[in-house]
């Protein structure tokens, strides 16, 4: 997966199409990854003892990695990463202005 967490990241598909926001989460398992502020679901939670109280929370939820693309910091465009070996560590480089990310 080449998304990392606190990337930030633009929506490519689905009802959030076009939305940017930072990655607070990834899941390279299931290939997915939570994005703030997008795919949010609203749950409702009961109260299950006496003296707490039910509420409606609004949650991000687990999203595929494969419908989000990375925001380059500099230029701002959506790229996929390309890589460079400097000194044995391998870099993620912005293909549209070639800067290290």
């Amino acid at each position: 997966m080449n998304i990392k967490k606190n990337d930030q990241v633009i929506v490519l598909s689905g009802k959030d199409k076009g939305k940017k926001g930072k990655v607070l989460e990834t899941m390279p398992k299931t290939g997915k990854v939570i994005v703030e502020g997008v795919n949010v679901a609203t749950i409702h939670n009961k109260a299950r003892k006496q003296g707490e109280e039910s509420a409606i929370i609004r949650k991000e939820i687990p999203m595929y990695a494969c419908k989000v693309m990375r925001v380059c910091p500099k230029c701002g465009k959506p790229t996929r990463p390309a890589y460079k070996l400097a000194d044995g560590k391998k870099d993620r480089v912005c293909k549209k202005c070639g800067e290290i990310i």
